[in-house]
C-alpha cells in the first residue's frame, strides 16, 4: 500500500475516484454522489505518487502539466471540485491551537516570499500580464476585466456581469464630475475609460506592465479621450497627487504584506482632504496564510492573498477611515468558472500560440482558482475609505441608487 492509498480515502468520501497507477490494479474510493462524476487519476509512471506526496499541489500540477497523470470520466476542474468539495473550508471540525514554532515558520516564509521592492515587482507582473494580448482576448470579456465579476444572478453571463461590477464600484466611489482619480494597477484600462465614460472624471491609470500599458493608450486613443483617461508605467510609490479619488481593483495581492502599511500611506497622502478609496481585492476568510507553490513558480510570483485583518493592519496606522465593507462571497467562482469554459472552448489556439503543457498550466491555474473560491477559503474584499468622516453620505443608500443609474444591458 502506498501513502497516496492511505491520504485519499481521507479525501474522498463522497463521489468515487479509482486510482490507476502502474503494476498494480486500480483501487476505487469513496461512494457514489449525484454532486460528483466518477472519475479515475490515471498516474503513468511510478514516480509520480512520490511526487505528489511529497508536495501535494506543486507536485500534481506538474505531473498534470507534464501529462504524467491524467484524468479520465471528466476533467481537472472535476478533480479538484471532488477534493476540495468533500473538505470544505467551513467543514466545521474542531481548531486546534498553532504552535508558536509553526506560527513563527509561517510567518517567516510569508515575509520571504512576499518582498516585492521595486525592481521584484515589475517583473513579476511581467510574467503574467505581460503574456500575449491574445491569450486574454479568447477568455475575458471585450472590456478585457481581468478581476471578479458581480453576478446579480449566476444567468446573467460573463459580459453583463463585469459590466455590472464596474457600475457596483463606480457607485461605491461616490463620483462627482470633473474629478480627479487615480486608478492603481489599471489592466487594459476598462475601468478608467469606464468611469470617464459614465462619471465624466479625469482618470490616471498606472501599471507595471508594458503589454498592459501599450493596450490602454491605444484605447483612449481610439475613444478620443486621450487628454482624460490618462495611462503611465509606474510604481504606485512614485505617483504625484493629489487625487479625489483612487480605485484598485486586483492589484493589491501584488503588494505584500511588508509593504501595506507604506501602500496605505502613499494613499492617504496622494488623496485630497475629501478623498474616497474603493480597494477590490481577493481576500482570506480566516487569518494569514501563504501562497501555495504552484502558484508562487507558475502564475503569480511574489503574489500574495490577504487576510482583512492584514490588510486593515496596514491601512489603520495611516488615518485612513475605513467607511464600508463587503464580502463577495461566491462572485469569483462564478467568474473563473466562466473564464475556464472559455479557454476549454479555445484548446486549439491556446495550444498553437504556446503548447499544451501550458495550456494544461492554465487549465490547472482556473480550476484550482474555481475550487478556492466554491469550496476552499478565498473571498473577494471591497473596502471603502474616506480621509475625512463627514465625505460620503450618512446611510449607504446612495451606492444603490446610483449602481441602479450606471446598471445597462450589454
Amino acid at each position: 500500500m502506498t501513502l497516496l492509498d492511505r491520504i485519499l480515502p481521507r479525501l474522498v468520501k463522497r463521489g468515487t475516484l479509482t486510482l490507476d497507477t502502474p503494476g498494480t490494479a486500480p483501487r476505487r474510493y469513496g461512494q457514489p454522489d449525484p454532486a460528483f462524476p466518477d472519475l479515475t487519476l490515471k498516474l503513468h509512471d511510478g514516480k509520480v505518487a512520490r511526487q505528489i506526496v511529497l508536495d501535494p499541489r506543486l507536485g500534481f500540477a506538474e505531473a498534470y502539466m507534464d501529462g504524467r497523470a491524467t484524468i479520465e470520466g471528466g476533467d481537472i476542474m472535476d478533480f479538484i471540485a471532488l477534493i476540495r468539495g468533500n473538505n470544505p473550508w467551513e467543514s466545521g471540525r474542531d481548531i486546534e491551537p498553532r504552535s508558536t514554532f509553526r506560527k513563527v515558520t509561517k510567518g517567516l516564509s510569508r515575509t520571504l516570499n512576499q518582498w516585492n521592492a521595486r525592481a521584484a515587482s515589475k517583473r513579476n507582473v511581467a510574467h503574467h500580464y505581460d503574456l500575449s494580448a491574445a491569450l486574454y482576448d479568447l477568455f475575458l470579456d471585450r472590456d478585457r476585466q481581468y478581476s471578479c465579476a458581480y453576478w446579480s444572478d449566476p444567468s446573467i453571463g460573463l459580459e453583463q456581469a463585469q459590466a455590472d461590477k464596474k457600475a457596483h464600484i463606480a457607485a461605491k466611489l461616490h463620483l462627482l464630475p470633473g474629478q480627479k482619480v487615480l486608478d492603481i494597477g489599471c489592466g487594459w484600462g476598462g475601468m478608467a475609460l469606464y468611469l470617464h465614460r459614465t462619471c465624466g472624471v479625469d482618470v490616471t491609470g498606472i501599471t507595471l506592465s508594458e503589454e498592459q500599458l501599450k493596450i490602454a493608450r491605444e484605447r483612449a486613443q481610439a475613444a478620443g479621450v486621450a487628454d482624460h483617461v490618462r495611462f503611465e508605467l509606474c510604481d504606485y510609490r512614485d505617483v504625484k497627487g493629489p487625487f479625489d479619488r483612487i480605485v484598485s481593483v486586483g492589484m493589491f495581492e501584488h503588494v505584500g504584506v511588508p509593504n501595506y502599511r507604506e501602500f496605505f500611506r502613499v494613499c492617504h497622502n496622494l488623496l485630497t482632504r475629501d478623498g474616497v478609496m474603493l480597494l477590490h481585492t481577493i481576500g482570506r476568510m480566516g487569518g494569514p496564510g501563504t501562497t501555495d507553490a504552484f502558484t508562487r513558480k507558475y502564475i503569480f510570483p511574489g503574489g500574495y492573498i490577504p487576510a482583512l485583518s492584514e490588510i486593515l493592519k496596514g491601512s489603520e496606522p495611516n488615518r485612513l477611515i475605513t467607511t464600508d465593507v463587503e464580502a463577495l462571497r461566491l462572485h469569483y467562482g462564478l467568474t473563473t468558472r466562466a473564464w475556464y469554459d472559455r479557454v476549454q472552448a479555445h484548446r486549439a489556439e491556446i495550444e498553437e500560440m504556446y503548447d499544451a503543457r501550458f495550456f494544461r498550466m492554465w487549465s490547472f491555474y482556473l480550476a484550482g482558482a474555481t475550487a478556492a473560491f466554491e469550496h476552499g477559503g478565498m473571498l473577494i474584499y471591497q473596502l471603502q475609505y474616506a480621509r475625512n468622516r463627514h465625505t460620503l453620505p450618512i446611510t449607504r443608500d446612495y451606492m444603490t441608487e446610483t449602481e441602479a443609474k450606471l446598471r445597462a444591458p450589454v
